[in-house]
């Protein structure tokens, strides 16, 4: 018995896809619970539209997300941060503190997709992986200078 998984069933497969399972297990454990629909073609046909539209949407993230990688890829920050003896900072950079300069400049990145090269703790100019999507990054330029 052919059927369409509407959710995902350990050892079976995930929502969206077409698998044969037997009658009993589709009649009397997968169709009644919700698990599963009849792979019949008006069904087919809904479930190829479905993944038309979301390969659309996806296709719009990721070339939304590559403008964005461009644009912060020419985007340089200055931190500005008090300084000890031969440029040594008090204290060290944080992904939180290039996310707010990021802000300010109208990004909206989350901090945990700041990759930071080491711990930043002296004066100097440093590149930074940002994660935008799966596959695509942004390096940022970070001039650190001292007050």
């Amino acid at each position: 018995m052919k059927v369409i998984l509407q959710k995902d069933v350990k050892g079976i497969g995930k929502a969206g896809d077409v698998v044969n399972v037997s009658d009993g297990y589709g009649r009397n454990y997968l169709l009644p619970r919700g698990l599963a629909i009849d792979a019949t073609e008006s069904n087919m046909n809904v479930l190829n539209e479905k993944k038309k539209a979301e390969e659309k949407k996806r296709q719009k993230e990721v070339e939304a997300a590559q403008e964005m990688a461009k644009k912060l890829s020419q985007e340089s920050i200055v931190i500005k941060v008090k300084t000890g003896e031969n440029g040594k900072l008090f204290g060290s950079i944080t992904s939180k503190d290039i996310q707010d300069e990021l802000n300010k400049k109208g990004y909206d990145i989350d901090k945990k997709k700041i990759n930071l090269p080491d711990s930043i703790k002296t004066i100097g100019t440093y590149n930074v992986d940002i994660k935008i999507y799966p596959g695509i990054q942004a390096k940022v330029k970070v001039d650190v200078v001292g007050q």
